[in-house]
């Protein structure tokens, strides 16, 4: 029964670690504890914010200095988030999900002649 207490509660402390932290909300201490995010750039980040919430990672990206799609993704993938939203890549690139599409109607037309 014991090992089973602290088996859970090693579980969730390791869930905590990696909880989401949201640049809207989060305090510069938890900013900073992100790996890839120091005292300036927590500070770049709140300065930011004062301005008004970030409406979404590219809202986040114009308005932080420092901060473009590599660091980003970097940022993203240590937990950081806008409103609740880990970083896409490739919802800046709305127009790449529809070549795809294009070529294999393309192709279904092709197979339905006799």
């Amino acid at each position: 029964m014991l090992k089973k207490l602290l088996a859970g509660l090693a579980m969730l402390a390791a869930a905590s670690a990696f909880a989401a932290v949201d640049a809207n909300k989060a305090t510069p201490a938890e900013l900073d504890g992100l790996k890839g995010v120091g005292p300036a750039m927590s500070q770049r980040i709140v300065d930011a914010r004062k301005q008004g919430e970030f409406k979404n990672w590219d809202d986040f990206m114009a308005r932080v200095k420092g901060v473009k799609e590599k660091t980003a993704e970097k940022l993203s993938g240590e937990g950081l988030t806008v409103n609740g939203q880990p970083y896409k890549a490739a919802a800046a690139a709305p127009a790449a999900p529809a070549k795809p599409a294009q070529p294999a109607a393309a192709s279904a037309k092709g197979s339905t002649k006799p």
